[in-house]
């Protein structure tokens, strides 16, 4: 099962909490119900109502694509990297990286390109399962350099964090066998990360010469179709760089997570008509955990690349009007395109969460 929305499912959180936001949620939640509990026998001080509200606007009350508490957070990094720091890809653990060379047509013919998927559904759910934690990221990249003719390198990347498992190679290994089945696949190393020398607004220059622009993909209509790189990627006149990283959830967190969405869709949502609609797709979500599937968050980045920040500018403006008739919706991370682009690479995998704001 793909999902865009987090597996951590309660109403208001934003989707790719950093470590300490989560905390701050989960603190905010226990201060609250103390503070209800105490009210029972005696009242508490009118500001302590007060400063747990306004905690939890903050974190949750959001104003656009992210909370109060993320617009605060994306300023002071703005201000503090000009650039993409070493511990941005530097999470310790076990990475692997092959280069993936499917099946001529594997992504124009439907048939091919639904088997292709069946295929990584099957790895993700045997990576997901191998824990009692989320923590495994599968991080794959496509890349299309338009020149005399378009060339496409695919790569297949691996994160197994450190301290999650005792024995990472074993998952490494089965994994490389699964992903053998999708193509030729050949084990590699990254590139180096290429350095940002300049920055514009909403545009970064990098120290190879090319300038570039990444936006995080936040919703496709039906996202499990798989058609989102054909959409995006084929018959386009300009370079363009598509990730996706999966994470996927062990079967005890997945159902959690089906449990705490269908929770919240009977206590929170009063919109009939979007209650049933989420009813329908909450059925077809517990008929694939049924029988044996895993849920899995999703983070896609769309990069798009120019000689000049005018040819960028444009490019972003084609991506768009190509999203809007998609229905595809795109944020273009403003004030951290110097980290974004980071995530159309291989080292977008060692990414704790994939580090985007």
């Amino acid at each position: 099962m793909y999902s865009l929305t987090p597996g951590y499912r309660i109403p208001a959180l934003q989707r790719g909490l950093s470590p300490a936001e989560s905390l701050l949620t989960k603190a905010n939640a226990g201060i609250g119900s103390a503070v209800l509990m105490s009210a029972l026998m005696s009242p508490p001080p009118a500001w302590t109502f007060g400063a747990v509200g306004a905690a939890a606007a903050l974190i949750n009350v959001a104003p656009g694509p992210r909370s109060i508490a993320r617009w605060a957070a994306v300023g002071y990094r703005h201000v503090r990297e000009r650039g993409a720091p070493d511990a941005m890809t530097g999470q310790a653990g076990t990475t692997a990286t092959w280069g993936l060379y499917p099946q001529h047509g594997t992504m124009q013919d439907v048939q091919c390109r639904m088997t292709f998927h069946e295929a990584v559904s099957r790895a993700l759910t045997f990576a997901g399962g191998q824990t009692r934690s989320a923590g495994i990221q599968v991080h794959v990249t496509h890349h299309a350099a338009v020149g005399e003719y378009t060339a496409h390198t695919q790569t297949i990347s691996v994160h197994v964090p450190r301290g999650l498992i005792s024995q990472p190679d074993r998952i490494l290994d089965t994994l490389e066998g699964e992903f053998a089945r999708l193509g030729n696949l050949t084990p590699m190393t990254p590139e180096p990360t290429p350095t940002v020398t300049n920055r514009g607004s909403g545009w970064v220059e990098l120290e190879d010469g090319r300038f570039a622009a990444t936006a995080r993909i936040t919703a496709w209509p039906e996202e499990d179709n798989g058609d989102l790189m054909p959409r995006l990627l084929l018959g386009h006149n300009e370079d363009r760089s598509l990730a996706v990283l999966y994470r996927p959830l062990p079967a005890a967190q997945s159902r959690r997570s089906a449990k705490w969405q269908s929770a919240a869709r009977e206590a929170f949502i009063t919109d009939k008509v979007k209650a049933a609609a989420q009813e329908a797709a909450a059925g077809a979500t517990r008929g694939a955990l049924v029988q044996g599937a895993a849920l899995v968050d999703l983070d896609a980045y769309l990069t798009v690349w120019g000689d000049s920040p005018a040819d960028v500018r444009d490019a972003r403006w084609q991506t768009s009007l190509t999203a809007d008739r998609y229905r595809i919706r795109l944020d273009w991370l403003p004030g951290q395109q110097h980290r974004a682009h980071v995530m159309t690479t291989p080292h977008g995998a060692s990414t704790r969460k994939g580090a985007i704001l």
